[in-house]
């Protein structure tokens, strides 16, 4: 039975690609779930007995919000879902779905890299068909509607268990539990050559994959060890928990600290990785050797060619903004297009379905290719191990070798997290409105030559994104930017990301805060977040 439900709009912020985020009690309110989805629904129409993929990171909230899901969808008028066993579905694995059964969309549902547990963070965001992000216009129409919204459908019945694959009907709708991992895995075959990378494992190579008690678990459990022979035990925190182990699932040097001495110990393995909450970001560390997240795009991209997944090379990279200019050299010498984008996969997307690009990534760990519309953790290990087992070489081996060839891009991005939103506002607004004045400035022996607020136009729909963040640059290269991020669930997080390109030439093993200091110094008077916090400095570094 097909019943509405009457409900009051409610205000809300604006949902970003990255859908909404909220803590979960929030999203424990009485129907503020069912009023998200419901103006999903309304807002995407015309989807009457269309495909509906339904996933999730398993954090705590999960189960119970993939069960209301379901249900709304047959009240709703969708002819399928395809959901995972237990609503298990990492996002670019529900990507791939979404492309693969030709779906209308697809409801994921997590908060990628925030913390787990009833105290912790719950997200939902939409997919469109293709398996890529909802756009900004439809967003937005959400957005809107949220604030208007009167009733929600729901049908009476209880969804059903989930536990087991196989094909349930709720009141006319089809129901299709999936393997999460099958699909998932067999494209990964097509991709990468595991005859390989079995041989490399089988001849000693050792490895540690953390899996941080979160999504990306059964994954790498079944295609590392399990179809590529990895040693068991290769695998660790591969048990998906509700509130991720107690951890938090954001795979950088602050959160995932065991496995970074590990790697940096006597005994590390030849290779070290990670992947957050919802599985779409990676770590990378070698032995005795991390990985920044922009030189791994730049290394991967000037590597691809070595699989079988990109062996007519890469037609064109994109990186976001903030990311170091490490990639723009690599396609410079492949002589392919660099393409600088405002953060959010979301303008990937665009160039990955306008056929511009082939690979593309973000400093926030996150990389992909034109394999699904989503970041993708595991692809970028997969990637690397690949690479390694063609050029039989060490992690760190390779690192110095694209440096010596390209030079080195010295990065970090200090995060400032939980600052009181309308002060870390003020604090942006501010440099803001002094941009005009800076060119020119010579700041402890740094000269400005631009400064502005970051604007972009998508090349493939002509639209403009304004106010991307604040660029500072300088005439020896050097780069400063300031953002804030969207990505919390309390107050706002400021970002600075910090950069000095080094030649080839020159000395590229000294340490990264060091040689950076003088940047972090300026950044400091360009925007005092200590001073005007109390802060003694930021949250995060990586």
């Amino acid at each position: 039975m097909k019943y509405d439900v009457d409900t009051a709009p409610y205000p809300d912020q604006k949902p970003g690609t990255s859908g909404l985020r909220k803590r979960v009690i929030v999203f424990q309110q009485n129907h503020y779930l069912e009023n998200y989805i419901q103006s999903i629904f309304d807002v995407a129409d015309a989807f009457s007995g269309q495909s509906l993929v339904i996933g999730g990171d398993g954090r705590f909230f999960n189960r119970r919000a993939i069960q209301t899901a379901i249900r709304m969808a047959a009240a709703n008028g969708f002819g399928k879902v395809i959901v995972g066993q237990n609503g298990f579905l990492s996002t670019p694995a529900a990507a791939h779905l979404i492309q693969l059964r030709g779906a209308f969309g697809g409801l994921i549902f997590s908060a990628s890299h925030n913390r787990g547990g009833a105290k912790g963070d719950f997200g939902v965001k939409f997919n469109i068909a293709g398996g890529g992000p909802a756009p900004e216009a439809f967003t937005d129409a959400v957005y809107a509607r949220t604030g208007e919204i009167e009733k929600f459908k729901i049908v009476e019945t209880a969804a059903p268990d989930l536990s087991q694959i196989g094909v349930s009907n709720l009141e006319g709708m089809e129901i299709e539990v999936v393997d999460p991992v099958a699909d998932y895995a067999a494209l990964m075959q097509k991709l990468f050559d595991f005859e390989a990378i079995k041989k490399m494992f089988a001849g000693g190579f050792s490895m540690c994959f953390d899996a941080m008690h979160a999504i990306t678990g059964p994954y790498a459990q079944q295609i590392f060890e399990g179809m590529l022979g990895a040693p068991a035990g290769s695998v660790v925190n591969f048990v998906p928990k509700e509130d991720f182990g107690g951890g938090h699932p954001d795979p950088n040097l602050v959160h995932a600290k065991e496995l970074y001495e590990l790697m940096m110990g006597a005994k590390a393995p030849d290779f070290g990785a990670a992947s957050d909450g919802d599985g779409d970001r990676n770590l990378i560390i070698g032995r005795h050797q991390y990985v920044a997240p922009s030189d791994s795009l730049a290394i991967l991209a000037a590597n691809a060619h070595l699989t079988p997944g990109m062996a007519k090379g890469v037609i064109g990279i994109a990186r976001s903004m903030p990311t170091s200019a490490a990639a723009d050299r690599v396609a410079d010498d492949l002589g392919v297009k660099l393409f600088e984008t405002p953060t959010g996969w979301k303008f990937f997307a665009s160039l990955l379905d306008g056929g511009k690009i082939s690979i593309c990534g973000e400093e926030s760990a996150g990389t992909g290719s034109d394999h699904v519309r989503e970041k993708d953790g595991l692809w970028a290990v997969l990637l690397w191990l690949n690479i390694l087992a063609v050029r039989k070489q060490s992690v760190a081996e390779i690192v110095r070798a694209h440096w010596k060839k390209y030079g080195r891009n010295y990065y970090t991005r200090h995060d400032y997290e939980e600052v009181d939103s309308k002060l870390a506002h003020q604090l942006v607004d501010a440099l803001k409105a002094r941009l005009h004045q800076l060119p020119g400035q010579v700041i402890d022996g740094h000269e400005i030559s631009f400064a502005d607020d970051f604007s972009y136009v998508d090349p493939i729909d002509g639209s403009t994104s304004s106010g991307q963040g604040v660029r500072v640059g300088f005439t020896n290269g050097s780069r400063i930017v300031v953002r804030l991020s969207g990505t919390g669930t309390v107050g706002a997080t400021i970002r600075l990301y910090l950069e000095h390109y080094e030649e080839k030439n020159g000395d590229l093993d000294q340490d990264t805060q060091e040689v950076l200091a003088p940047l972090i110094a300026i950044g400091a008077k360009l925007i005092d977040i200590c001073g005007a916090t109390g802060r003694s400095g930021p949250t995060v570094i990586s």
